[in-house]
Parts: structure tokens; sequence; C-alpha cells
């Protein structure tokens, strides 16, 4: 595949070492499919978003070097678009999550000959409110998780450092009371945690469930009841979604297209790792939204 004009956003905060080395493996694979390959660096929170909503329209394809959250940014810098451009992801995060859902390789150089090599797919868009987002949106004990996160812990540990935020969170975590409204149905009551997934990986653990797919116009609704590590660890061990399981007891599945959830209090919301938002939130997925590349 041949691309006439590219542009190639890295993420400034990252560690300069890596990101060097990674633009010195990157850019000689992926310049031998792009004509004009333009390489901005990100200078501040959002700076991601505005250059696609600047640069968007005049090229091929957006390149993202980073993670989840750089990845993010460049979402709901191009979901707005009229022209929207071919996405690829180079993955150089903690936990690159939707480049796993998408088969992409965790080795830059292997994941750079899969962008020119690669195949498009039609990704479905998670619209929240005003925002956007690729992988999930949750609210409860992940959204908590990420906020008691230690960036000490982050910067040494790595994955590790969501588990240990996790275990931390647990033992604070009080359910609250939810109204939710998936597609003209309604149903309330107690959790601890809700996630709306489109993608299949969160915190670079896989998920079971055969039901999610990032492309069939529909997020996946998972609502746990109670959290301990047990019920933790079945959560990525089983496929509840088609296996007659006791765990069903203690997690409901839906999927719908068009999803509101309230909540007594405000609760901070989890979009693909990143947290801005409480709710009340109106999740609407948007079928096909963006192309992206993929291996064969």
């Amino acid at each position: 595949m041949h691309f006439e004009r590219a542009l190639l956003i890295y993420n400034g905060n990252a560690g300069k070492k890596d990101i060097k080395q990674a633009l010195g493996v990157s850019v000689p694979i992926l310049s031998s499919g792009i004509s004009n390959l333009m390489i901005v660096q990100t200078q501040r929170i959002n700076h991601a978003k505005e250059l696609c909503q600047l640069h968007g329209p005049e090229v091929d394809l957006v390149i993202i070097l980073g993670g989840d959250g750089t990845v993010h940014e460049c979402i709901n810098g191009l979901s707005n678009l009229d022209h929207r451009p071919l996405i690829g992801i180079l993955p150089a995060g903690t936990c690159n999550d939707f480049s796993r859902s998408l088969m992409i390789d965790q080795n830059i150089a292997i994941a750079a000959d899969q962008i020119i090599h690669g195949e498009c797919k039609p990704i479905d868009v998670l619209k929240v409110d005003d925002h956007y987002c690729l992988n999930f949106w949750g609210t409860g004990l992940i959204a908590e998780t990420s906020n008691n996160i230690k960036q000490t812990e982050k910067d040494h540990l790595g994955k590790i450092s969501y588990m240990l935020s996790a275990i931390r969170t647990m033992k604070n975590m009080d359910p609250f009371h939810f109204v939710l409204d998936i597609d003209g149905e309604r149903m309330e009551g107690e959790a601890r945690l809700i996630i709306a997934a489109n993608g299949n990986y969160i915190g670079a653990k896989k998920m079971p469930f055969n039901a999610i797919s990032y492309h069939d116009g529909l997020a996946d609704v998972f609502i746990i009841k109670h959290t301990n590590m047990t019920l933790l660890k079945e959560l990525f061990t089983t496929d509840i979604t088609i296996q007659n399981h006791e765990l069903i007891q203690e997690i409901d599945h839906y999927s719908g297209q068009s999803i509101t959830i309230h909540t007594q209090e405000k609760q901070d919301v989890d979009m693909d790792g990143e947290v801005y938002t409480k709710t009340p939130s109106h999740i609407t997925v948007l079928k096909h939204h963006l192309q992206m590349l993929k291996p064969n």
C-alpha cells in the first residue's frame, strides 16, 4: 500500500531515548510506502487532538506513535472531521490496548511494516456526549483505579502498577446506585464497576468475551456488582456471554447502540484510560466511523 501524504504524531512527554529509538526504527520503514511524511511532536495536553483537527483533512494517513492516551487524543481530533484519514498505530505506551485488539505487533519495527503492508478495517467509535473513545467507557472501580495509580509505580513497573492500584482501590470501593437505559430497555441497581467495551483488552489483559467486537455497531456493557481479586481473575478468564457460569450472578451483560448511564452521585468516568469527565453519560455507537490499518 502506498500513501501520498501522511502525518506521524508522537508523544512529546514520552522518554526521549525510547522515542528517538522508535523513530529511528520506524521512519525508514514507513518512508518506503509514503511519499511525504510529516513528523510532529506533541507539546502539551490535547495537542495531538489539535494536530489531527488541523492536518487530518490534508493527509491520507495519520500514524500515532504512543500509548492509549495519545491514541485517545487523536481519535477525538479525527472523529469530528468530514474527511477522516486512515489511522495506523505504532504502540509505544504502557498497555497499548486497542492496538492489541487489532493484533498489531508490539514491536515497533514490525508494527511499522504492518502499517505499510496492512489492510483497512472499519472501526466503531463510542461517542460519549461531546467526546469520543475507542476502547472502553467505564465508571466505578476502573476509574478509581486510574485515579489511584502512582506515577512512580507506573514508570518502574508498567502494567503491574494497574493491578497494585486496583488492589488498593478495592479496599475502599463502595457500591453506587445506577440507572441504565440500553436501546429503550431500563435496568437499575447497585454496582461497583460498569464498563461499555468496544475493544478486547483493558490494562493489556485480554477479556475472554467473544461477544465483544469493534465493528459490529454495538457496545458490550458489563455491570459488576461486587469486586474482589477472585472475581477480577474470573472476569479475565471466563466468557460469561456464552457459558452458563455461576459468575453470571455477579456480572450482568448487555449490548446496544444507544446507552445512557445515570448514577445517584456523580462518578468519575474513565475513557481509554483517561479520566476527565463524570456521569451521567450518553453513549452512541458510531458504526464503522473510522478506518484503521491492521495486519493482513
